[in-house]
C-alpha cells in the first residue's frame, strides 16, 4: 500500500459506462427520426410524394443558404453540406441543435462574467512587454492578441523545466507537492486510480489535514469507465474539495460537446505544471498501453504560476455564487532568461486562440518548425499554413504516433500525408509507441507546450491551455527531445503512403468528410 500510495476504490470498482443523453444518444435518436420520417412519407403520403419532396428540397436549399452565410470555417461548411444532403431531416436537425447553444447559455454568460471580473487580477508589467517587443515585434504582437482574450500576461525571469516523459514529471511533481504551504489546485482531463494517482493522492490527503487548501477538478467523461460517481464524496472525506466538470446527466445539451481537456497543477502560486500528461499509469509507462507512451510537460516556477491558478479558478467558479479571490503567490527569488506566457482557450468566446498561436508561429518561422501531436485532423486553413511554411523554405517536421490509440483518427491523419509531402513537410511516426505530446518548437527561440492537439476537438471544442515560451533556456531541451525521438521513428515517404492498407486509406478519406464532427 505504501509503495502504491493511497487508493479509495476496491479492486475492480470502477465507474460503470452510463447511457448518456449526450452526443451519441442525440445522433442515434435523430437517425431514427430521419428514417421514420422518410418511411412515413413513402407509406402514408404516397399521393403527396412529389409535394413532400418539393418541400424537403426547399428546406434543404434554405439550410444551405443559411449554412454558407454562417461563421463556420470552410471545412466545417463542407462537412455539414454533406450531412444535410445525405440525410436532410437528420442533418438539418443536428446542425440547428449544435447552433442552438441549448444548455450552454448560462455557462457562457457565467464564464464571460468571470473573465471580466478577473481581467485585472494579474497585472502586465509594461517593461516586460516592451522588452519582448524589442526582442521580437512579431512575438509581442501575438501575445497582445492572446491578452485580448483573457488575463494572460507575459512574464520574464521565470524558471521553466521541460520533462520529456511522464515519469520525469511525476518524480519532480511529488517533490514539489511536499513543499505546499497554502494551496494546491489540480485540474486534469483524466484521473485514474493506480500508482501515479495513488502517490499524488497520498500527499494531497496529508496536506489537506495540515490545513492546505486542496482542490481537485476532473472532466465528467472520467465517470464513463474510470471513476464512480461517488468519487468526489470520497475525496471530500479526506478534506479535499472536488468538482466534476460538466458531469454528464440525462439532459440533452450541446455543452456536453465541450470537455475540459486541460492539465494544470498549481502549488502556492509559485510552481505550476502543464502539458499533455494526465494522472493515469499509462502516462508514466507503468502500465503498457499502445507501446511506449511518449508525453511531455513543463514546470513553471515564479509569478507566472498564478496565471494557471487563475485559469483553474475560472472553471471552478462556474458553479460558485461568489468568485474565489486569486490567492497571493509564495515569494520566490528565482530568475531566469526569456519570456513565459501561460494562456487558455475555451470554445465559448468565438476566439480560436490555440489555433491562432500555432498559425502565427508557422507564419513567422524562418528556419524550422518541429511539432509533436497525437492526432492530425486539420482544417483547410491550418493545413495550408503548414504547407506554406514548408514551401517558403522552413523545415517543417511532424512527429506522430507509430502505434495509434484510436483507429479512425490514425486513418484520418494519413489522409493529409500526400499533400504535406508534396509541400516538403517531413513526417515521422514514433516506432516505439504512442505520441501524446502537444509540442511546437521553432527557430531555437520559441515553443509551445500544452494540451492542444492538432485536431478539431482541441482547436474548436475543448477547454485547453498551454505555455508559450520565448528565449527560455529549456527550448534547447525541447528541440533535443524532438531530435532524439526522430532517431527512433520511421520516415513517411511517398512509397509508405502508396503501400498503406486500402481500408485505412478508405476510412481516412471517408471520415475526412465529417472531420469537424469527430
Amino acid at each position: 500500500m505504501e509503495q502504491r500510495g493511497l487508493s479509495l476504490l476496491k479492486k475492480g470498482h470502477r465507474g460503470v459506462f452510463r447511457f448518456v443523453f449526450g452526443r451519441m444518444v442525440l445522433v442515434t435518436v435523430l437517425l431514427v427520426l430521419n428514417f421514420l420520417a422518410v418511411l412515413a412519407v413513402l407509406l402514408w403520403f404516397s399521393e403527396y410524394l412529389l409535394a413532400a419532396l418539393g418541400v424537403q428540397s426547399l428546406a434543404v436549399v434554405a439550410m444551405v443558404v443559411y449554412l454558407l452565410n454562417s461563421r463556420l470555417d470552410p471545412t466545417a461548411k463542407i462537412c455539414w453540406l454533406v450531412v444535410i444532403f445525405l440525410a436532410p431531416l437528420f442533418g438539418s436537425m443536428l446542425f440547428l441543435f449544435t447552433q442552438s447553444e441549448l444548455g450552454q447559455g448560462a455557462m457562457k454568460i457565467r464564464l464571460r462574467f468571470l473573465r471580466q471580473q478577473s481581467q485585472g487580477a494579474i497585472r502586465q508589467d509594461p517593461e516586460v512587454l516592451e522588452a519582448l517587443r524589442q526582442a521580437d515585434p512579431g512575438a509581442a504582437a501575438m501575445t497582445h492578441y492572446v491578452a485580448r482574450t483573457g488575463c494572460y500576461p507575459v512574464f520574464s525571469g521565470q524558471a521553466v523545466t521541460y520533462f520529456p516523459l511522464g515519469e520525469d514529471k511525476l518524480r519532480r511533481l511529488l517533490q514539489e507537492l511536499e513543499k505546499a504551504e497554502k494551496y494546491i489546485y489540480l485540474e486534469y482531463f483524466i484521473i485514474d486510480e493506480g500508482l501515479m494517482w495513488g502517490k499524488i493522492l497520498q500527499i494531497l490527503a496529508r496536506k489537506a489535514k495540515q490545513g492546505v487548501d486542496v482542490r481537485v477538478m476532473y472532466d465528467g467523461t472520467c465517470e464513463f469507465s474510470l471513476l464512480p460517481r461517488s468519487y468526489p464524496r470520497k475525496l471530500e472525506e479526506l478534506g479535499i474539495r472536488c468538482k466534476v466538470f460538466s458531469r454528464v446527466t440525462p439532459f440533452v445539451s450541446t455543452h456536453y460537446n465541450y470537455r475540459d481537456h486541460r492539465k494544470i497543477l498549481v502549488i502556492d502560486g509559485a510552481v505550476a505544471f502543464n502539458g499533455g500528461i494526465n494522472l493515469a499509469d499509462e502516462y508514466i509507462n507503468h502500465v503498457p498501453k499502445h507501446g511506449h507512451w511518449k508525453d511531455t510537460a513543463v514546470m513553471v516556477e515564479g509569478a507566472a504560476a498564478r496565471s494557471f491558478a487563475l485559469m483553474f479558478l475560472q472553471l471552478w467558479d462556474l458553479t460558485e455564487r461568489v468568485p474565489t479571490p486569486l490567492p497571493e503567490g509564495r515569494a520566490s527569488d528565482i530568475t531566469a532568461e526569456g519570456f513565459v506566457m501561460p494562456y487558455a482557450d475555451d470554445p465559448l468566446d468565438q476566439e480560436l486562440v490555440g489555433r491562432q498561436v500555432y498559425m502565427d508561429l508557422l507564419d513567422r518561422a524562418k528556419n524550422y518548425v518541429h511539432i509533436m501531436t497525437p492526432y492530425l485532423i486539420l482544417d483547410a486553413e491550418l493545413e495550408g499554413a503548414i504547407c506554406y511554411a514548408a514551401k517558403r523554405g522552413v523545415e517543417v517536421a511532424l512527429l506522430l504516433p507509430g502505434i495509434p490509440d484510436k483507429k479512425i483518427p490514425y486513418a484520418m491523419a494519413k489522409s493529409h500525408y500526400k499533400r504535406l509531402l508534396d509541400a516538403g513537410v517531413k513526417i515521422y511516426e514514433y516506432t516505439p509507441g504512442f505520441v501524446h505530446a502537444k509540442v511546437l518548437v521553432c527557430d531555437d527561440k520559441e515553443a509551445v507546450v500544452g494540451t492542444i492537439n492538432l485536431d478539431y476537438r482541441s482547436l474548436y471544442h475543448h477547454f485547453e491551455c498551454a505555455t508559450y515560451l520565448y528565449g527560455a533556456a529549456c527550448i534547447g531541451d525541447i528541440e533535443d527531445d524532438f531530435t532524439h525521438c526522430v532517431r527512433k521513428s520511421r520516415t513517411v515517404t511517398y512509397e509508405t503512403v502508396r503501400r498503406e492498407k486500402w481500408h485505412v486509406k478508405l476510412m481516412g478519406y471517408l471520415m475526412k468528410l465529417v472531420a469537424p464532427l469527430m
